[in-house]
């Protein structure tokens, strides 16, 4: 198998026509869990994240554009992972803890993400082909700005952060009605110009992301992670967490960093790397 692209993960990219598919697939036993925040989301095996239910660990989680009919790449993606034994093991053989993350983009009126598309990122993944960000993978068809009536610059950003011994890193798909915001709390795009009241098919927008971290963390603790990156979403957009757009954050810790982790710092690290991934997100050249 190839050198991983995030941390110990393996992530693809599959680019269509104005819309893609971005896989992260995490080493065996990686525990996860996640929140959504926005109003509309379009996400698949969520209720699985909560802290309360039985499953902890996640084998792969594909964000695509298309919305809730791009959620279909997920299948190929759970089929190709039973196809090499990995999943919760059952008596009737592994099930593939899959979760699926969408964004609205144009491809909902066109041909959004198949199985297909999910299958082929995350074989672009496991190959070890160069992982790319900016207006890719899932990130192809995104825009920002909608809130103001204009179509700024979106994308698939990262960035990484260390929090003592632990590492985390950042992957988002930003996709916002509202600004991406500078350090200084400055939009990128359209200056002190004055918002337009959008109507509610230009209200179709969400901004998804994972953290993932080398830390060993229980399901409830990435579930606090996860928070954490909304807050992150809220230092970088404005607005975030609208009824309009389904921003969500899945959390994902690989455990092979032995040493202990200070939860809040890492907590806060997080926070900070997520507003930086959001940011170069469309920085991008």
């Amino acid at each position: 198998m190839s050198e991983p692209q995030l941390l110990s993960a393996h992530a693809g990219n599959w680019t269509g026509d104005g819309t893609g598919v971005t896989v992260i697939l995490p080493p065996p036993g990686t525990v996860g869990s996640g929140e959504v925040r926005g109003g509309a989301p379009a996400t698949r095996e969520f209720d699985l994240l909560h802290p309360a239910r039985l499953v902890d660990r996640v084998d792969a989680v594909v964000l695509s554009g298309g919305s809730a009919f791009g959620l279909a790449a997920a299948d190929g993606v759970m089929t190709l992972l039973r196809e090499r034994g990995l999943g919760f093991p059952t008596a009737l053989g592994p099930v593939p803890i899959v979760v699926g993350m969408s964004i609205f983009d144009g491809s909902v009126a066109g041909t959004p993400p198949t199985a297909e598309a999910g299958r082929a990122a995350a074989l672009a993944a496991l190959d070890g082909d160069e992982f790319r960000t900016g207006a890719t993978g899932a990130g192809a068809g995104a825009h920002t700005g909608t809130w103001r009536g204009r179509a700024d610059p979106g994308g698939l950003g990262r960035a990484d952060g260390r929090a003592g011994p632990a590492r985390v890193t950042a992957l988002v798909v930003v996709n916002a009605w509202g600004d991406v915001l500078a350090p200084d709390g400055r939009p990128f795009f359209g200056g002190a110009e004055t918002y337009q009241a959008a109507m509610p098919f230009q209200r179709a927008n969400t901004t998804i992301a994972v953290v993932l971290t080398d830390a060993k963390l229980t399901k409830n603790d990435c579930h606090l992670l996860a928070q954490s990156g909304h807050t992150g979403f809220a230092r970088a957009l404005h607005p975030a967490h609208s009824r309009y757009d389904g921003d969500a954050v899945v959390a994902l810790a690989t455990g092979e960093l032995t040493a202990d982790v200070d939860l809040d710092l890492l907590r806060a690290v997080t926070t900070e790397t997520m507003a930086a991934a959001i940011r170069a997100a469309v920085a991008y050249p």
